[in-house]
């Protein structure tokens, strides 16, 4: 379940030289991982204001993987919708076999938007037997201009970023949270998920 909600669009994510949108980082790591899943069947889930399924569970890895290219800032609304993201997971993952439920959940906020809060649904998600993984991206410091252009200063751009919160939905659920401050990082995660994934032999994952 991937964040497309208005903040995502900060650019802190430093490829290369230049510094790139959240969203960019996670299409393009996304992708990686969605191309290792080979025999897994995978959905995406994009939310902001309103969560949907994007693609649903599937063993087509390559058209979730270009579902996830393609997502655009927006399209669900600019606030974070956790708790509906999480509870539309459950609706889609409860009639799969109880081993291979898991949910990757990345955002970079807090849930300002839903309808369902995310505890009420990490806790039935738990007792469906289904794990969640939580990610938190963004940087902890961006240098911006300061004020009518002269100097500069620091300013941490993930403040907003519920880390307690995205915690403990992992904790709920026999997860793990992970921190991507940047595309190195999130890439170190998705190879700890993939790790995780083949121990586990073959999964239903929504990313």
């Amino acid at each position: 379940a991937v964040d497309i909600s208005g903040s995502m669009l900060t650019a802190d994510m430093q490829i290369g030289r230049s510094l790139v949108p959240r969203v960019d980082a996670v299409r393009q790591v996304g992708a990686q991982f969605i191309s290792q899943r080979s025999g897994d069947r995978l959905g995406l889930i994009l939310f902001g204001t309103n969560a949907y399924v994007q693609s649903p569970l599937s063993f087509d890895t390559a058209t979730v993987q270009r579902f996830l290219s393609e997502a655009q800032i927006g399209f669900a609304g600019k606030d974070t919708a956790i708790g509906d993201a999480i509870g539309l997971a459950v609706k889609r993952l409860k009639e799969r076999p109880a081993e291979s439920r898991v949910l990757i959940l990345l955002t970079d906020g807090q849930d300002t938007a839903s309808s369902v809060k995310p505890l009420d649904a990490a806790k039935l998600a738990a007792k469906l037997g289904i794990r969640i993984y939580t990610i938190g991206i963004g940087a902890d410091s961006l240098t911006v201009s300061g004020p009518l252009g002269f100097g500069s200063r620091q300013v941490n751009p993930s403040a907003e970023l519920d880390e307690a919160g995205l915690t403990e939905i992992a904790r709920l659920t026999g997860g793990e949270y992970f921190r991507a401050r940047n595309p190195q990082e999130l890439d170190n995660i998705y190879r700890v998920l993939d790790e995780l994934a083949r121990r586990g032999l073959k999964a239903t994952f929504f990313v």
